[in-house]
């Protein structure tokens, strides 16, 4: 069970370096069998293409790294794990900073997720992924869309 602990966790951690990294095609590939949807339920999307458009539309890259220049901290997991049903939970929080030439070093956005996971064979995968908004900071430099907008379905 260990195991599995740590390979649910780092599932959920791959997600963030991800993103980070601005491979926008591998956070397809690690959600591909996922339900991705925000809290507010206005994103509701399945499969790795529709997943990886869904960043590419609304992620800054920046053409000097390619990346968003961020790091997403991802704390507080609590993995629960139902033996019997080859599932899992996971709650974690996560922090996104972002500094720019134009932006200091500072918090854009935090929250918190909540993933299910199933084990097949004897890998994990995610099989929901929701996010949570709880605080939001300066995301102009890191959003091609307007949060609000994209969340009323205009982005």
């Amino acid at each position: 069970m260990s195991d599995d602990r740590t390979a649910i966790a780092n599932l959920i951690y791959r997600y963030g370096e991800l993103v980070d990294a601005g491979d926008f095609a591998g956070v397809g590939r690690l959600l591909a069998d996922a339900r991705v949807r925000d809290a507010t339920g206005q994103l509701d999307l399945t499969g790795a293409e529709a997943i990886e458009r869904l960043y590419v539309r609304t992620t800054r890259r920046y053409p000097d790294t390619g990346t968003p220049k961020t790091k997403h901290l991802i704390t507080n997991l609590i993995v629960e794990i139902d033996e019997a049903s080859a599932s899992a939970t996971c709650r974690s929080h996560y922090t996104v900073l972002q500094r720019t030439e134009a932006l200091p070093l500072q918090t854009i956005i935090a929250g918190h997720y909540r993933h299910r996971l199933e084990r097949r064979g004897s890998a994990w995968r995610i099989v929901e992924h929701v996010f949570h908004v709880d605080l939001v900071g300066d995301l102009g430099h890191h959003l091609l869309v307007d949060l609000d907008a994209a969340r009323r379905g205009g982005a």
